[in-house]
């Protein structure tokens, strides 16, 4: 009976997201029927990202594994932050491309 309701369990946090997710993308390339795959096509990130069966099949590993807790959390972290490529400093270089001359700042 225990054995019984753990694959239950796993059927329906594992199994069932990744049927809908499959389903998905088959109603998404075939474009039929017409309504439903604009109307999923239009809530696909573009970006990418994780589906339906990838988030279910992470968050049951991270049931078992608290590490694997600490790698999803990074994760959102990392989507959240800026990425800037300057580090905020004023710019020590100026050029003129018209002139063909460089400006170097000496101040500290």
């Amino acid at each position: 009976m225990v054995m019984m309701s753990g694959l239950l369990l796993m059927a329906v946090l594992v199994i069932v997201p990744f049927t809908l997710a499959a389903g998905r993308q088959v109603v998404v390339r075939s474009g039929r029927p017409g309504w439903l795959s604009r109307r999923l096509a239009a809530r696909t990130p573009s970006g990418g990202g994780l589906g339906l069966g990838a988030t279910a099949t992470e968050e049951l590993h991270a049931f078992f594994n608290a590490n694997k807790r600490v790698q999803i959390e990074q994760r959102r972290t990392q989507l959240v932050l800026r990425d800037d490529d300057h580090t905020g400093a004023p710019p020590r270089t100026r050029l003129d491309l018209d002139l063909g001359i460089a400006f170097i700042d000496q101040q500290r």
